[in-house]
């Protein structure tokens, strides 16, 4: 978390500061902004990686006081205007395609502005798997779906309980009742109750029309800015046919008990 302060700058309000940030994932809070920030990404890998590499960010609800754009060898392009914060949006370029570059916008009271983001630094190949615009709710195939196994965050097999419906945010949230936890990279999924049921959220987006249905699913998918993201998620039963089949041709990618 990196938080700088306007109000250090009261007397240079055209200052500009430079922030570096090492950890392939946080946030930016730039309390009272005045003057401009630059956001120098620089995390610990071979610079020779950082062409493979796509950042997101997603901006705090509230987040007010500062306009972000992408910045390349002086050129600007606007990435978020200020007070356009639409909830869960997420904003994501290539790392080689320039910097962020914050700018304060006009204040007559600054000191109730907060400007903030959290940011993730991830392959391009993951990024596109979470941001499949084209057919975002396409079933997958059977070879996508070994694949996920092996590549997920998190895979479990579970039963959808309930689905909520966020309107404003456009997506919905999967309640999975978990009756085997194959990994999870977060603890997303956990006990709860003196039942010891293991239970967790799902989001996906709200034009997949997900409704609770009876049966057990394979869940797979991704962490992406602290929630769980559905990828693959065939029936369970369709998934030990999948995998029985793969592993006799041995072709299966990874093992898994499909039981």
């Amino acid at each position: 978390l990196s938080s700088p302060s306007g109000l250090t700058h009261e007397s240079h309000k055209k200052d500009v500061e430079q922030v570096y940030l090492r950890c392939s994932e946080g946030s930016i809070e730039w309390m009272y902004p005045t003057g401009a920030l630059i956001v120098n990404l620089r995390p610990n890998i071979s610079p020779a990686s950082y062409k493979h590499l796509t950042v997101c960010i997603k901006p705090f609800k509230d987040s007010a006081g500062a306009n972000i754009y992408l910045e390349k060898t002086g050129e600007l392009k606007l990435l978020v205007r200020d007070g356009d914060c639409s909830p869960s949006k997420v904003y994501c370029f290539g790392y080689d395609q320039g910097g962020l570059f914050i700018e304060a916008t006009p204040q007559q009271d600054i000191s109730r502005k907060i400007t903030g983001f959290q940011y993730e630094l991830m392959s391009k190949g993951m990024a596109s798997d979470l941001h499949t615009v084209s057919a975002p709710c396409r079933p997958c195939s059977d070879t996508e779906v070994l694949l996920a196994v092996c590549t997920s965050d998190f895979v479990i097999r579970g039963s959808i309980q309930d689905v909520t419906n966020q309107a404003e945010e456009q997506e919905s949230i999967i309640h999975v009742g978990v009756n085997k936890l194959y990994r999870q990279k977060s603890k997303v999924f956990q006990l709860t109750g003196e039942s010891g049921n293991w239970r967790g959220q799902i989001k996906t987006p709200l034009e997949c029309g997900v409704k609770p249905g009876d049966g057990d699913f394979l869940f797979t998918g991704r962490m992406h800015f602290g929630e769980a993201r559905l990828g693959c998620a065939p029936r369970f039963k369709d998934f030990q046919r999948m995998y029985k089949e793969a592993k006799d041709k041995g072709l299966n990618p990874c093992e898994i008990g499909p039981d």
